[in-house]
């Protein structure tokens, strides 16, 4: 039997949340509604960054990824996308950044690595 993932489980909480019987102000938000709520969970994890409280910070990442799932449940309600679409665009776009891992670059530093991402980044937005 195949153990539950953590993720699995905030997937479905999320599906209630927004589900028939879940909750009312999260079923009335839109992407643009939770644009404040995502610059303060990102300014909190920011300064709890700066203050170097581990404890506090596994906290705050948890913030951050209830905005992603919060916006991904809206564009899988408005049948765009869902959690797995990002995470797969992600993992996408993660190869296609990190040829010296996954492809045949060779790189001899980090800022060859970093120049290369800007590089493969600037071409990505010309397409």
């Amino acid at each position: 039997m195949k153990k539950q993932t953590k993720f699995i489980a905030l997937k479905k909480l999320f599906a209630i949340l927004h589900g028939p019987k879940g909750c009312l102000w999260d079923k009335k938000q839109t992407h643009k509604s939770l644009i404040p709520y995502l610059r303060e969970e990102a300014e909190e994890f920011i300064q709890t960054v700066k203050s170097g409280n581990n404890i506090h910070m596994k906290e705050e990442l948890g913030d951050i990824l209830l905005q992603v799932m919060f916006h991904a449940q809206i564009a899988f309600k408005t049948r765009k996308f869902d959690i797995e679409d990002v995470i797969d665009t992600l993992i996408k776009k993660l190869k296609r950044r990190h040829p010296h891992v996954f492809g045949k670059a060779k790189v001899k530093s980090a800022k060859e690595i970093i120049f290369n991402w800007h590089k493969i980044k600037a071409r990505e937005k010309k397409h």
